[in-house]
C-alpha cells in the first residue's frame, strides 16, 4: 500500500515546474519484484517523477485502480507502460493485464529500506548486516538484461 498524496495533474505540473519533490513511502506486500524487492521492504517513492524503462514504478492496477502495485517499467508500447516484475514465477504483470496506461503509473521509486531483522534475530552480526543492507537505491536495469540473468550474476561474485 501506499500513502497516495496525487494531485490534479494541473497541480502536479506546477509543482514540477518549481521544484518540489514530492516524496512518499510505499510498502513491498507480495514476492512479485523479488529478488530485487522483498515482502516488508519499503520504499521511498518520488509522485510525479519521469519514468524511464527500468524503472520500479508504483501504478493503479488496471483492473481494481483502488490497489496499488510495484513493478519495473519495460517499455513504452501503445496504450502505456509495459510492466513487469522482477519474479519470473510471478505473472502479476502486463503478461496478465496488458499494457498500463501512462496515468495510471503514480511514482517511481528510489530508496529501498529493508524491515529491520525480527525480534529473536537481533544479534549483532544480524543487525550489522541488516545496516549494511538496509539503504539502498533502487537501480534500473540496464536496457535488455532480465532481474533473473542479473540476481545470478550478482550471486556469482
Amino acid at each position: 500500500m501506499v500513502q497516495e498524496q496525487v494531485d490534479e495533474r494541473g497541480q502536479e505540473q506546477d509543482r514540477e515546474r518549481r521544484g518540489l519533490l514530492r516524496i512518499g513511502l510505499a510498502e513491498v506486500y507480495n514476492p512479485s519484484m523479488v529478488p530485487t524487492l522483498n515482502p516488508g521492504d519499503q520504499l521511498v517513492v518520488q509522485y510525479g517523477a519521469v519514468v524511464r524503462p527500468g524503472d520500479v514504478v508504483v501504478l493503479r492496477h488496471p483492473f481494481r485502480q483502488d490497489l496499488l502495485i510495484v513493478k519495473r517499467a519495460v517499455e513504452r508500447r501503445e496504450g502505456g507502460w509495459w510492466v513487469r516484475g522482477d519474479n519470473p514465477l510471478v505473472e502479476n504483470d502486463s503478461r496478465e493485464f496488458g499494457a498500463v496506461p501512462e496515468e495510471f503509473v503514480v511514482a517511481r521509486a528510489l530508496v529501498r529500506l529493508r524491515r529491520p531483522p525480527e525480534a529473536g534475530q537481533r544479534s549483532a552480526g544480524a543487525v550489522l548486516s541488516w545496516l549494511a543492507s538496509a539503504l539502498r537505491p533502487v537501480r534500473s536495469l540496464p536496457a535488455g538484461a532480465s532481474a533473473a540473468r542479473l540476481s545470478r550474476r550478482l550471486r556469482a561474485r
